[in-house]
């Protein structure tokens, strides 16, 4: 291996270069390919010396024994930045903006932290402020699509993830000691998250999506609701019908890769277990997706409106059902054995796919030691709610839809209900 120095210097260099890049091609005449290089590597040298001055190194550098140089070079190259702009002032108008200073400024800062800091942690940085420079258009093409609405979404979100769950208690409170405030809102801010996401996607990509674009995104954000939004749709447009069919058939069969998704963040021993009976019923709905999709000719749409997934009276109903659903899974396998877990799962399955995933996903990573439930028996749980929930949804088509939605969806729900009921009579049981 190289010197350390060098290796430091090095990275230094290429981090400026690639910053520097970008800002020669936006033809910034304060700071460009050859001056963020520069930058960088000073700030890199100057931490090299006030560590020797320092009587450490590097990372050894005992606490309190400099900083100085470091500090003294931030201020010298702040007066630097600060004469330039002054000198354009004079012969030319100056653009208000203070992207290239800060960008300096946060450069020396990067290649200062190499010396002292994690190599990778200084690699992301400098890499992001180069991709942050560059994406200029799209970021600001981005914040002016978002509505008031949208801006809410998300700083609720953030009031959700980051101010209300830091000051839960971690503590395990009711009985059979399965309620913890701080997990089950913790699994809130993953549901939430993930719900997000969906609807911030189809603010973007909704109001002209096609059919299939509906489905995945109706999926990602709820496909209960992309449910209910489309049988009101077709009540009022029956030739809207087969499409509407379809839109559901497709947010259905995602519903199983969300379940997927949920189980690897949280039980990945239960995802190793799962991804396989369950991948069995997602190729089927898929595959019904197919058939449909053969059958209904292709069309752009604008997909109904769908409520905010992160606003807090919808977190709290989410803690809610989830605490229950734990609740009623430990308090099943204590007094009623495995058909009772059945009955839970099959009865939570009914309007939220969601919590039951997440409940047992708790319970395996419990362990059955330690009273919890087996993988091989946690994603039948799963299952059992998936199909339960088909049902519901066809509650919902025939209640708020019409007849002919109601012939269309249950022939495109009977292929992965189907391969779901096969799944859970065939698969094998690990002894």
């Amino acid at each position: 291996m190289g010197h350390p120095v060098f290796e430091q210097l090095g990275i230094a260099l290429l981090l400026g270069l690639l910053v520097g890049l970008q800002r020669e091609r936006t033809e910034e005449p304060l700071a460009g390919l050859r001056t963020f290089p520069l930058i960088t590597i000073l700030g890199t040298i100057l931490a090299l010396i006030d560590a020797n001055l320092g009587g450490g190194g590097g990372g050894d550098t005992p606490p309190g024994a400099g900083g100085w140089v470091v500090a003294a070079g931030l201020v010298g190259l702040m007066g630097v930045l600060a004469i330039g702009n002054l000198l354009r002032a004079k012969h030319a108008e100056v653009d208000p903006g203070t992207t290239t200073e800060i960008a300096a400024l946060l450069m020396f800062a990067v290649g200062a932290y190499l010396v002292k800091g994690e190599r990778l942690v200084a690699i992301a940085v400098g890499g992001c402020v180069a991709v942050l420079l560059q994406f200029k258009p799209e970021l600001h093409a981005f914040v002016a699509k978002l509505k008031d609405r949208d801006v809410r979404a998300i700083m609720q979100f953030v009031l959700i993830a980051f101010i209300i769950l830091p000051v839960v208690p971690d503590e395990t409170y009711g009985p059979f000691h399965v309620l913890n405030p701080f997990n089950i809102w913790r699994m809130v801010v993953l549901i939430v998250g993930i719900s997000l996401g969906g609807y911030i996607l189809y603010k973007f990509l909704g109001r002209t999506a096609g059919i299939v674009l509906s489905g995945l995104l109706g999926g990602a954000v709820s496909s209960t609701a992309t449910t209910a939004s489309y049988s009101r749709r077709a009540a009022q447009d029956i030739d809207s019908a087969s499409v509407a069919a379809l839109v559901i058939a497709i947010a259905s069969a995602v519903m199983y890769v969300r379940v997927l998704v949920l189980v690897s963040i949280v039980a990945p021993e239960l995802f190793a277990a799962a991804v396989w009976p369950l991948g069995v019923v997602l190729a089927a709905g898929v595959a019904a997706a197919g058939v449909g999709w053969l059958k209904t000719p292709t069309q752009q749409g604008e997909m109904p409106e769908m409520s905010n997934p992160s606003e807090l009276r919808v977190a709290i109903v989410i803690a809610l059902l989830y605490a229950l659903v734990l609740l009623a899974l430990a308090a099943a396998k204590e007094w009623l054995g495995s058909q009772g877990l059945y009955l839970v799962a099959g009865l939570s399955g009914l309007t939220d796919v969601d919590a039951i995933t997440l409940s047992t996903a708790r319970m395996v990573n419990v362990g059955p030691d330690a009273g919890g439930l087996d993988p091989a028996l946690g994603w039948r749980l799963i299952l059992v709610a998936t199909l339960t929930n088909f049902l519901f949804k066809a509650g919902l088509v025939g209640v708020l839809g019409n007849r002919r939605l109601l012939a269309r969806t249950a022939a495109l729900f009977a292929l992965p209900a189907a391969a779901g009921i096969v799944v859970l009579l065939v698969w094998p049981i690990p002894s």
